[in-house]
């Protein structure tokens, strides 16, 4: 079964850099797919997770949160339609948070962040490991998704819908 590998807090604003492409190279044999600039990879031979655990903190240059999926939980993402039929707003980027655990007692949801009509982070809806929401394009939205962690009590790391969407292309069909 494929993994989906996410790398927290990495490539942001110039810090914790590296290049994802390097790594998913030195891990080739592993067929590792980069998505993207931010630490996603989609593990189509992973053989054991702790076997690319190891793996995966031989090459990468950095130290990082790590957290894992098995691509059955990812392939649930397409299942629950959180945003419902509507097109995105150019003004709103759809997201989604993905916990590093189940969360016991995450917040009522919706959730706005700050709260009122001047938001930058939306919470919309949660299943599992995952929180759906759109945030608003301001230099304070990554403020109000690293309070994503404390609503929940437990580490997450955010990617963008349409990230989500290219990790779903890149696993193995059925």
């Amino acid at each position: 079964m494929a993994l989906v590998v996410l790398l927290r807090g990495v490539n942001v604003g110039g810090h914790r850099t590296f290049r994802p492409s390097r790594v998913a190279h030195e891990l080739r044999r592993f067929e590792v797919v980069n998505i993207g600039a931010a630490g996603t990879f989609v593990v189509l031979r992973p053989q054991s997770r702790r076997l690319f655990r190891v793996a995966l903190s031989r090459v990468l240059p950095i130290t990082a949160v790590t957290l894992f999926f098995d691509s059955g939980e990812i392939r649930r993402i397409e299942t629950l339609h959180p945003f419902g039929p509507e097109p995105e707003e150019p003004e709103r980027v759809r997201f989604v948070s993905f916990l590093a655990k189940r969360s016991r007692n995450g917040p009522s949801l919706p959730v706005r962040l700050p709260a009122g009509d001047d938001w930058h982070v939306q919470l919309i809806a949660s299943a599992g490991r995952f929180v759906f929401g759109e945030y608003r394009r301001h230099m304070r939205t990554i403020v109000s998704l690293g309070k994503v962690d404390t609503l929940f009590g437990v580490r997450a790391t955010t990617r963008r819908w349409s990230t989500v969407g290219s990790i779903l292309r890149a696993l193995p069909t059925r």
